[in-house]
């Protein structure tokens, strides 16, 4: 073991056994949340276990206690959606943002290209956590009932994402390939399953499983990206819980996007 990874260890070890000396039962309790969490990947290999202990999933298991919370006030959890599986005010709302990237695609690839220049990876935010950030597309500064967030993601070649953990499972993340090609090389895999881009260019799933995105060819991968709340009986629960993670999130979401360029 380096010396790096004992580091990386003592960092949760340590304050662990200061909580379970003087708050244990409160302490075993978040425990045994995040060994719930993490066990809903079809096979928990001790990898998979220590990046979420230890690795870039602290941050999901530190939220476990809110997510199996959302889980109650939610519809089963499939993990990997087709569209269908939603309702239909939820298909109505991805439907009309998806179509609206359609028609804007050309003009939309052409502004992230001339930003993006050499950067490894963009980010583009048009909507983020309900709050509109870029007016390019008037069509995606409406309010929506169910999705808070729109962007485009832009993969420069040859470039990939490391296996890692959407931090809250509030909404479900739809990505929508806007530049697909015939190629095994350009994928995304979730739970150790592969869905190749060329096959279908719309995939949706619940990003706080295990997940990483590959671009191995000498093309640009573009891709949409939309949170979607999860279907629910409690939207307005959901909406609150919204309002709380957009005052929250929108002053560190360089956290989350350390490794990517913001685009505008």
């Amino acid at each position: 073991m380096s010396k790096k990874q004992i580091s990386r260890l003592l960092r949760v070890i340590i304050p662990l056994a200061i909580l379970l000396y003087f708050i244990p039962l409160l302490t075993i309790a978040f425990i045994i949340m995040g060994l719930l969490d993490v066990g809903r990947h079809h096979q928990v290999t001790a990898d998979l276990a220590k990046k979420y202990f230890t690795g870039n999933g602290m941050l999901t298991w530190a939220l476990s206690p809110i997510n199996l919370f959302l889980d109650l006030i939610s519809e089963r959890n499939r993990y990997v959606y087709k569209l269908d599986d939603f309702p239909e005010g939820h298909r109505n709302e991805i439907a009309s943002v998806l179509k609206e990237f359609d028609d804007n695609k050309e003009e939309i690839i052409s502004d992230i290209r001339a930003q993006l220049g050499g950067e490894s990876r963009g980010m583009l935010f048009y909507k983020w956590y309900g709050k509109n950030t870029n007016d390019a597309v008037p069509a995606f500064n409406k309010e929506f009932t169910y999705i808070k967030t729109i962007g485009v993601s832009v993969f420069n070649k040859k470039k990939s994402t490391s296996l890692h953990f959407g931090p809250l499972r509030l909404t479900l993340r739809v990505l929508y390939n806007l530049t697909p090609i015939k190629s095994d090389n350009i994928y995304i895999e979730v739970d150790g399953k592969k869905h190749y881009w060329h096959d279908d260019p719309l995939f949706i799933f619940d990003d706080t499983i295990q997940h990483q995105s590959i671009n191995e060819e000498d093309h640009e991968r573009y891709c949409v990206f939309v949170d979607v709340l999860r279907p629910s009986a409690f939207t307005g629960l959901q909406n609150v819980f919204m309002q709380i993670m957009q005052t929250v999130f929108i002053k560190f979401n360089g956290i989350f996007y350390k490794n990517w360029t913001f685009l505008k």
